[in-house]
């Protein structure tokens, strides 16, 4: 199953969804409603909002809480964007300028607030406590994540474990919300609840170690930002934290004084030659591939359907894709 098949499947619930965002993101104040429906329609793939609408459809669900969770988790995911590229100061997302080069840092910050609390009035209108308990810790943890990763720039001596903390923190814990929540409103058993969690925690990972690869390896075209980026940012990713470990005392002091100075590009065909030499993008990709059959293995407690097969299908694509 391919991502058009899979798209085609979930249509009119993303239609649904589209809708609702943009019907969310009315506001009185102009910016906002600029700034926000510039943010929304910048592209994407969609893929937290789509994983809450399979994994809904896959357990049999008729109702329509789905298009608000998977809203929900679309806010959320948004929100972190604008908050991020400020942080990062990039300048390009999916090949087109960031809210924050186009806005100025002062209004992508405001408005990716507005966004958060969009997000948790939504939450308040599913009149769950369950749900509203596990979206709240899900912002708090990725909130985290960003500060864990922000304590990591510009440090050479970031641990694996560290690293995979970010990762949890930042991108997998989402995957988990959206995986996670459809089965809660079901009021599914502990079991399924807990197998649609990981499921989504396992992809969210692999999702994000393939990320962090395509940093190195990408057509930047097709990437739709700079290659290099995150070593331009001093951020330690695995393929770096490899590397140093695997590379001559040469290649690991190049890496540690890009990391540490923020300078990467300017020795980055080095780099991505040390990169090659000590096989830290096949390193990472092995990774990304145990996390994604991970993911692929919680699903035996779902019953066979199409919707089930796509979630399969999101595993094995989120490893294997150019950008």
């Amino acid at each position: 199953m391919d991502i058009t098949t899979i798209q085609k499947l979930v249509e009119q619930d993303m239609f649904d969804v589209n809708q609702l965002i943009h019907q969310q993101m009315q506001s009185d104040v102009a910016l906002v409603k600029q700034l926000g429906l510039y943010i929304v329609n910048s592209g994407g793939k969609r893929i937290r909002p789509m994983l809450a609408i399979l994994a809904a459809r896959a357990l049999g669900y008729q109702g329509n809480k789905h298009i608000t969770l998977a809203t929900i988790i679309e806010f959320i995911h948004t929100a972190t964007l604008l908050h991020d590229d400020v942080v990062d100061e990039s300048s390009l997302r999916r090949g087109e300028p960031t809210a924050n080069a186009e806005f100025g840092n002062a209004a992508s910050v405001l408005v990716g607030d507005f966004i958060y609390t969009r997000s948790f009035q939504l939450m308040v209108g599913l009149e769950n406590m369950q749900v509203m308990q596990i979206l709240a810790d899900a912002t708090n943890i990725i909130a985290e994540g960003e500060v864990l990763q922000l304590m990591n720039c510009n440090d050479p001596d970031t641990t694996e474990q560290s690293y995979m903390q970010v990762i949890y923190s930042k991108t997998a814990k989402l995957f988990e919300a959206a995986t996670m929540l459809p089965a809660v409103i079901l009021q599914q058993s502990e079991q399924v609840q807990t197998a649609l969690k990981l499921y989504g925690m396992h992809l969210g990972t692999a999702f994000q170690l393939v990320d962090d690869i395509l940093d190195y390896s990408a057509n930047a075209e097709l990437l739709g930002k700079n290659i290099g980026d995150d070593l331009a940012e001093g951020k330690p990713t695995l393929p770096l934290i490899y590397a140093m470990k695997q590379g001559s005392a040469q290649q690991t002091q190049q890496i540690r004084e890009a990391i540490k100075h923020g300078n990467g590009l300017e020795s980055l065909d080095d780099i991505l030659n040390t990169l090659t030499e000590t096989k830290a993008l096949d390193f990472t990709m092995a990774r990304a591939q145990e996390e994604s059959q991970k993911a692929i293995e919680q699903l035996d407690v779902l019953e066979e359907s199409d919707y089930k097969q796509a979630l399969v299908a999101l595993a094995k694509l989120s490893v294997d894709r150019k950008y």
